[in-house]
């Protein structure tokens, strides 16, 4: 029987968190195709800014799910989100513009049989185990399918194959789809893992989470000048540096509120041992 430890207590509701992760995400993601529309390439980072809602919403994920007891899952759940995510973006990338919506859906039948598969065959019996999986495959599909638009400024692999900026088999080839695979993982499990414990607070992990996200579209954005025009390319880089400056100093404003509530705490005393 799994029992659930309680933390962060308050805050906004999970799934209110996931009704704006997921519209939020799909709508900046459809905003990349507004590339196709123009013909220009200057919309790519809005890639980038799809994978920081998805990582939002898919921080609090891991936390819903990891107050059963969890605390060493967090690095597997990651994996396992992004795992998902990178075929069921892949698979929607070769349906045009509906490359969104067929990722979400195929990443959602893969969180649900490995939550599936987890629960009982694996037997751990977690109440939100087969909800959270669906929840995060979906996060890493959108989150890959997001990176992936922002260095090659589209989803689609017609473009991406054909007559667009990019190739797709460059992006896989030459090894970009492995570190987005590994940004997108390490920014989805490191924002809970690191503000785990007893002054966990809600707001201070999923500012943290997009912080990681800003953080992850970096180098993603350095390298998309190998790939797309140089004045987009500048355009996500600046997008990516002042949305992780923002959010590195919110971050630390937080953490350094909540080191405040902690200063006068007392000691928990042992008692005295009776002769």
């Amino acid at each position: 029987m799994a029992v659930k430890i309680e933390v962060g207590a308050g805050g906004v509701p999970h799934n209110q968190i996931l009704i704006y992760g997921l519209v939020g995400s799909l709508i900046l993601i459809y905003l990349t195709y507004l590339n196709s529309a123009t013909n220009t390439e200057y919309f790519a980072f809005f890639g980038g800014l799809a994978s920081v809602a998805a990582l939002v919403w898919g921080a609090d994920t891991i936390k819903h799910l990891c107050s059963y007891g969890l605390g060493t899952g967090v690095p597997s759940a990651g994996m396992i989100a992004l795992g998902s995510g990178v075929i069921a973006a892949l698979f929607g990338a070769m349906t045009g513009i509906f490359a969104p919506i067929v990722a979400i859906i195929v990443a959602a039948i893969i969180g649900a049989v490995s939550g599936l598969l987890a629960n009982h065959v694996v037997r751990m019996d977690i109440p939100v185990m087969i909800i959270s999986l669906t929840e995060l495959a979906v996060v890493g599909a959108i989150t890959v399918l997001g990176l992936i638009a922002m260095v090659g400024g589209t989803f689609d692999f017609q473009n991406l194959f054909g007559g667009g900026s990019v190739s797709l088999g460059l992006v896989i080839g030459s090894g970009v789809i492995a570190l987005i695979f590994m940004l997108a993982a390490i920014a989805i499990q490191h924002a809970f893992n690191a503000c785990l414990g007893p002054d966990e607070k809600q707001d201070r992990t999923l500012m943290l989470a997009a912080e990681c996200g800003f953080l992850s579209m970096i180098p993603i954005a350095v390298i998309s000048f190998a790939f797309i025009a140089f004045i987009p390319a500048l355009i996500s880089l600046v997008v990516s540096i002042v949305g992780w400056l923002y959010t590195y100093m919110r971050y630390i404003e937080l953490s350094k509120r909540d080191a405040y509530a902690w200063l006068d705490a007392k000691p928990i005393l042992e008692p005295k041992g009776g002769a």
